[in-house]
């Protein structure tokens, strides 16, 4: 590394965090006494790190960037406990997280980008367009924010917030590493998933990365021509050869696959619709998610009747398909992906500039 200035110093890893301390003439074993403040003890600023210098703390002040993420907004379900946090970055730009409490643990869904450029016509996360990628950090500090607010431990991650994560890819995979790593949460890789609305080709770079994280896929659609009409990457990328890739993945990695299918009546969720994506998939090993639509205000889209979805899920069942009705979490906030953020920026009339 040649230049120390504005390094942002939460997206290092252990290696390079020491590569960084040894260059601006410091021990070696102050990179791990800082990487834990930051991955372990999850410090909101460097005063907070008593056991390294005041010169080396306020050196680090003038020197790099300390992403710690402010809530702006947080609301909290009344019925199930769901957080839904929405976090402002330094540039002005905000992102959204959602804390859901299960039998099994905590998870929590994060953003990977501010907007999205994919344009899929039920999700309230593209309205307004794409503004920019996350970096590692921020990511990070979505999980790190909510563990401070909650007092909980995280123990799964889902990258399915705003934005399309394998259009972030890089990093992505520094996130994946920085938040898997011994020295820090050491959060299983099986306990995290990552959502994918079908980047063909990212799909074939991660099946090599061969990380055993879950991959699920946006699929949405069981024909060519429905998922074109409602996502557009679907132009891009024919369904079938999405689905190809998704089952590239699944025999690589040894790991099951996951596609989310939400249903939107009158769109997507006939007895047809059913036969056909039963066809699609085959034989893979996956399980599918049935999402009943969340209305977003944009849009005219309807959920599906509870007889349209049980009938859904019973046709897909017969034809030995591992299938589950997704249980609706925040129903009574703005749970959904981007609707959070969205009624910030209406609210606010604060320009978004692309950074």
């Amino acid at each position: 590394m040649d230049n120390t200035k504005n390094t942002d110093i939460k997206s290092l890893n252990i290696e390079e965090l020491t590569e960084y301390i040894e260059l601006i003439g410091e021990k070696k074993f102050r990179a791990k006494q800082l990487y834990e403040w930051m991955h372990v003890h999850l410090a909101r600023t460097y005063d907070e790190m008593t056991n390294l210098s005041k010169k080396l703390r306020d050196d680090l002040s003038k020197n790099t960037d300390y992403v710690s993420l402010n809530i702006e907004d947080l609301q909290v379900s009344k019925l199930d406990g769901t957080r839904k946090y929405l976090f402002a970055l330094s540039d002005g730009n905000c992102v959204e997280s959602v804390m859901m409490r299960y039998k099994h643990g905590i998870s929590v869904c994060i953003s990977s980008q501010v907007g999205c450029k994919m344009g899929c016509s039920f999700c309230a996360s593209t309205i307004g367009g794409f503004i920019r990628n996350l970096t590692p950090s921020e990511m990070l500090d979505q999980i790190y924010a909510i563990s401070r607010d909650s007092g909980e431990r995280v123990s799964n991650i889902v990258v399915m917030g705003t934005g399309e994560p394998l259009d972030n890819y890089d990093n992505l995979l520094k996130f994946i590493e920085i938040i898997t790593d011994e020295n820090g949460l050491n959060i299983s890789r099986r306990n995290i998933t990552v959502s994918t609305c079908g980047l063909v080709p990212k799909i074939y770079d991660l099946a090599d990365e061969n990380l055993t994280i879950t991959l699920a896929l946006s699929l949405h659609a069981s024909s060519q021509a429905k998922r074109e009409a409602i996502m557009p990457v679907a132009k891009t990328y024919n369904i079938e050869d999405v689905v190809k890739a998704m089952e590239h993945y699944a025999n690589s990695t040894k790991r099951r696959i996951t596609y989310e299918y939400t249903l939107i009546a009158g769109v997507n969720d006939s007895s047809d619709d059913a036969n056909e994506l039963a066809n699609l998939i085959g034989k893979q090993p996956c399980h599918i998610n049935l999402i009943p639509v969340n209305p977003v205000t944009e849009n005219n889209y309807r959920a599906s009747d509870t007889d349209a979805v049980l009938a859904f899920k019973k046709k897909l069942e017969k034809n030995a398909i591992n299938v589950t009705i997704r249980r609706e979490m925040g129903r009574d906030i703005d749970g959904a992906c981007g609707q959070l953020r969205r009624k910030h920026m209406k609210n606010n009339t604060t320009v978004m500039k692309e950074g």
